[in-house]
């Protein structure tokens, strides 16, 4: 019992650490290619947490997260540029307006299964960009400029960095708290199969139309906060369905069975990608990114933390038989 506990304190520890000298990073004045690099990171880890609520729990693959992402940007554009509102502050109202959209097409969407939902759900993100390219109160199809925070690009930076990193810190560790609450023990229910779920008493639409909701305000959140940290927003930029496609790769690539996975895959894929696309090409990267979800969806369903744990796992076994 006292060495489980020790344990326990030694993983908190840990991450304290970790944490500490994430957010004191910026300090050093690091190249802000390094901050960047990072601020892209934190932003997919989150994207790929919050798509884990509907995609990995619950086992619904949507490809239209990026509507919900897009909306939060286009909030925070026009509530900058039409009111003046604080940029931050029209991030929560960006996940607000997201929820709202996930109500609205929840209802229907939500009771499709399989291919038919995904089908859906990109069908979404599909006309989300259709109607933004064409109304004129959003910019159409000239986008929205931001205005600028009045410092330095290197104090901006700064400031983006640490939101994102709290963005995706704060969505990470809500995920998890999910994972393990009697909440999300009704959506695991529902992915294993939804049929028996409802024969227990889980009331299945109300749980799904939750995940739903609760995935679509974090991704209007992350919207909002990247919309002013790339200073424009344009239908074709934010409603790219290759980031819908490399957040449902992060997530199967690390494990969207548990909040780990995605946070391993998005930490990794993003960093790769990054690279990829600086010294190859974006071309290159979207074939290998293609060939490689094709790979983790066959021959590595549960993702790289389920052969991570196994292996742990594997080594305890054979250290507890070498003392017996």
């Amino acid at each position: 019992m006292r060495d489980k506990t020790n344990g326990r304190y030694m993983k908190y520890g840990l991450f304290l650490i970790v944490m500490f000298m994430l957010f004191v990073f910026p300090v050093l004045k690091p190249p802000l290619f390094f901050l960047s690099l990072l601020f892209t990171a934190y932003m997919y880890v989150a994207l790929a947490e919050s798509w884990n609520l509907m995609g990995g729990y619950t086992g619904y693959i949507s490809l239209g997260h990026i509507a919900f992402f897009s909306t939060g940007a286009y909030t925070t554009a026009v509530f900058m540029n039409r009111f003046g509102v604080s940029p931050f502050a029209t991030a929560l109202l960006g996940g607000f307006f997201a929820a709202v959209l996930a109500a609205l097409v929840g209802y229907p969407v939500l009771r499709l299964k399989g291919a038919y939902f995904t089908i859906s759900s990109l069908l979404l993100a599909v006309v989300m960009q259709l109607i933004f390219m064409n109304w004129d109160f959003v910019g159409s199809s000239v986008g929205l400029w931001y205005k600028l925070l009045p410092v330095s690009i290197e104090i901006n930076r700064m400031i983006f960095y640490e939101v994102m990193l709290f963005l995706a810190t704060a969505i990470t560790l809500i995920v998890r708290w999910v994972e393990k609450s009697k909440f999300g023990a009704g959506l695991i229910a529902i992915r294993e199969d939804e049929d028996v779920a409802k024969t227990m008493g889980i009331n299945s639409p109300w749980l799904k139309m939750k995940a739903f909701i609760l995935g679509a305000f974090f991704a209007g959140v992350i919207g909002g906060v990247y919309g002013y940290y790339i200073a424009y927003v344009h239908p074709e930029v934010t409603f790219n369905i290759n980031t819908s496609l490399l957040i449902l790769l992060m997530s199967f690539f690390g494990g969207c069975r548990t909040w780990v996975g995605p946070l391993f895959g998005a930490i990794v894929l993003s960093l790769v990608n990054q690279l990829i696309v600086t010294f190859i090409g974006a071309e290159i990267s979207r074939i290998l990114y293609g060939m490689l979800l094709v790979v983790v969806i066959i021959f590595m369903p549960d993702g790289v933390i389920h052969y991570i744990r196994g292996l742990f796992v594997h080594r305890k076994i054979r250290h507890g038989d070498s003392i017996l």
